[in-house]
């Protein structure tokens, strides 16, 4: 699945992998070494996330049900726990520096392509 920002008019992925039963969401990224320029994750549903366990640093971005930005993380770092965000639906993961590459922002809207 492709992942454009259309508010900002670029490509936050290329090749994006969709989570959605308990055991792809409860997995995530968790053993992985990263994610490659282009490649990302969208957990669904998803409220808050952990970085317990990871090995790399990454950025997320909550969204709610109109693929609207209502967080952003830049950079997480392993062992952080993100804060609640009630009204997302899901949260997008993206290689690190991925969203101050693209510019995107709380307010953006996203798009999904399959």
């Amino acid at each position: 699945m492709i992942i454009r920002n259309r508010s900002q008019d670029n490509t936050l992925a290329g090749k994006a992998e969709k989570a959605t039963s308990a055991r792809e969401r409860m997995k995530g990224l968790l053993g992985r070494d990263g994610l490659d320029d282009g490649e990302a994750l969208y957990i669904t549903p998803c409220t808050s996330i952990h970085s317990f366990f990871m090995r790399f640093v990454f950025d997320a971005v909550f969204l709610d049900k109109q693929n609207r930005v209502l967080h952003c993380i830049h950079r997480m770092k392993p062992w952080r726990l993100s804060r609640l965000v009630p009204s997302a639906a899901g949260v997008l993961e993206l290689p690190a520096g991925k969203l101050e590459a693209t510019g995107t922002r709380v307010g953006d809207v996203l798009e999904f392509v399959n």
